[in-house]
């Protein structure tokens, strides 16, 4: 199934669409109807180009970096937005100007598959659900847009690029109409979109994710109470309809056929092997030099984030100065905690750090989630080295190879705790290839962030029970249900908004969501600015700088060059 869809989809890419969308140059992609968008397969090859923007890297293909500009990550580099945490970006930095335009590529194939779909040689209710799907990812793109950039020009399928290339000169729309135009389509997509595609085209959108879609963006908006009937209509009862639920195994759920199960509402499709290279760069930039490929650990968890981390026997917090006092404060006391020493030739471990075992007891203490999303010091890891599997562990110690047996990583400050989520083991049994492409999904949506946005939309209208929905995604990893323990009390709307915000963190670490918690909840400047990225042993990598300007990118200067209508965001230049 995967293999179709996503052969499929870069075939299409290749054959229809190329280079991204810029307004400073004639496009030369333009195919003639004449000759293409006659046969369903015509309709199938251009449907698949639209997905295939998903995988660009500055699309959703490194979604995971946006965790890095939160409390949850720590890029290494301004590939891991290292940049704009500091505070040293403009509006002519690259890493705006490339989602702003990637994201105008989706729209524009989406666009350019409504306007043809409609003359395909097919029967009505194909060219419904073909239609269905490009308003889904046409409203997912602009949803993106409007996330991150505030109101933005409004291009539809009446626009024609080939012919009215010089003339796209709109003003930004409100945020208003621009989420007004997103729910319009997804409006379009639930009504088109099938409930579940059959199993040879599994993983296109469905008539479940645009409800899901259409709840986020209505959340996001504030509006509780009609995104709460979106959110409804796909779960409790309704979830069978859709093949929903919480898939039983957390760590699955990032690894292939947990990244097919129920769990996953709507998600990048990759794949790899042998000429089907057409993955996520996961095993690059999350894993370590020890991975298939060797990465370069770019993005991994920020070291003080581990005590955002539960008993899972009572639900207390994590805290390091219970167990070892002075920790939080003496770099000496943590490097006696962690570091062990390597023999002269680095092949063997001298002298463990006397807590090894503490350590590896305190893992199996805390919420299971932690051990599922990242290699904990003196855990094991399956690795990669010398074209040949190799088993590995992660040992606190200068000069730790893969080829001894050790996690490597790349750049000696960098010692902290390295993704296991999206990580590819050992070479997967021969499906992956490249480093760049790794070919497990990347969900987008899960249930369990159904379940916790439901929980948010019934906390702020009073109807229905949050603390029940909180409590399967907690049940899910056998944690302790809210108000089981001292520590667990949630009796009021603070208390449970403090629960949601906690859940979401755990849950989703490493998917990119927390940077758009953060700024919706108006959290993001009193929460992350001034907070350190340290390294284990308390060696600071740099300090966030957030400013109020940082609630939205900024318009990207060139396309203010191009068209000056385009008004600039608050604070930016």
């Amino acid at each position: 199934m995967k293999t179709n869809y996503i052969m499929t989809a870069a075939a299409a890419c290749a054959f229809l669409f190329s280079g991204c969308y810029d307004l400073d140059r004639f496009p030369e992609d333009k195919l003639s109807s004449g000759t293409f968008w006659k046969t369903q397969e015509h309709a199938d090859q251009g449907m698949m180009g639209v997905y295939s923007v998903l995988q660009n890297n500055d699309v959703t293909g490194m979604y995971f970096f946006l965790d890095d500009l939160t409390e949850i990550g720590y890029g290494r580099s301004a590939v891991g937005y290292s940049d704009i945490a500091q505070g040293t970006t403009n509006a002519r930095t690259n890493t705006y100007k490339n989602r702003w335009s990637n994201l105008y590529e989706g729209i524009t194939r989406s666009n350019t598959a409504l306007q043809n779909i409609p003359n395909v040689e097919m029967e009505d209710d194909l060219k419904n659900r073909y239609i269905g799907e490009a308003k889904f990812l046409r409203a997912f793109f602009y949803f993106q847009l409007l996330d991150l950039f505030g109101g933005v020009p409004l291009y539809d399928e009446t626009t024609v690029v080939g012919e009215e290339f010089s003339n796209m000169l709109k003003a930004r729309s409100s945020e208003e109409d621009t989420r007004k135009f997103i729910l319009d389509d997804l409006e379009d997509a639930i009504a088109y979109l099938p409930e579940i595609w059959d199993e040879a085209n599994k993983g296109r959108a469905t008539q479940g994710a645009a409800y899901a879609l259409k709840g986020k963006v209505l959340l996001f908006g504030k509006q509780y109470a009609e995104a709460e009937k979106c959110f409804e209509a796909i779960s409790g009862t309704n979830a069978a309809t859709y093949g929903y639920g919480l898939y039983p195994d957390y760590a699955g759920i990032f690894q292939p056929g947990g990244d097919e199960s129920e769990e996953i509402v709507f998600a990048v499709q990759n794949i790899g092997g042998m000429g089907q290279d057409y993955g996520m760069p996961t095993a690059y930039y999350m894993g370590t030099r020890s991975t298939y490929g060797s990465g370069w650990n770019t993005s991994s968890m920020a070291a003080d984030f581990i005590t955002e981390y539960e008993y899972r026997s009572d639900g207390k917090r994590f805290d390091w100065d219970e167990l070892y006092p002075g920790f939080s404060t003496d770099n000496d006391v943590k490097s006696e905690v962690f570091s062990s020493k390597l023999t002269s030739d680095n092949k063997s471990v001298e002298s463990w750090t006397p807590h090894k075992d503490d350590l590896v007891n305190l893992w199996t203490q805390l919420d299971p989630r932690l051990q599922a999303s990242v290699i904990l010091p003196y855990t094991s890891y399956k690795g990669w080295t010398k074209d040949a599997p190799k088993d590995c562990i992660y040992v606190v110690a200068d000069g730790t190879k893969a080829v001894n047996g050790f996690i490597e990583i790349a750049g000696a400050t960098t010692i902290t705790y390295f993704w296991r989520k999206f990580v590819p083991e050992y070479d997967m049994n021969g499906a992956i290839n490249s480093r760049d492409d790794t070919p497990i999904n990347f969900p987008l949506i899960r249930y369990a962030d159904v379940l916790l946005m439901l929980a948010e939309c019934y906390n702020e209208t009073g109807n229905g029970n949050p603390i029940e929905l909180i409590n399967q995604v907690r049940g899910r990893v056998g944690m302790p249900a809210l108000n089981s323990s001292q520590y667990l009390n949630a009796a009021t709307k603070d208390e449970i908004f403090s629960r949601i915000e906690h859940e979401r963190a755990v849950e989703f670490a490493g998917e990119g969501l927390r940077f758009s918690d953060l700024r919706r909840w108006g959290l993001y400047e009193s929460k992350i600015d001034g907070m350190a990225k340290r390294s284990l042993l308390g060696t600071t990598f740099y300090k966030h700088s957030v400013e109020t300007r940082d609630s939205l990118w900024p318009i990207p200067g060139d396309e203010i060059d191009k068209n000056p209508s385009l008004e600039q965001n608050f604070g930016w230049n």
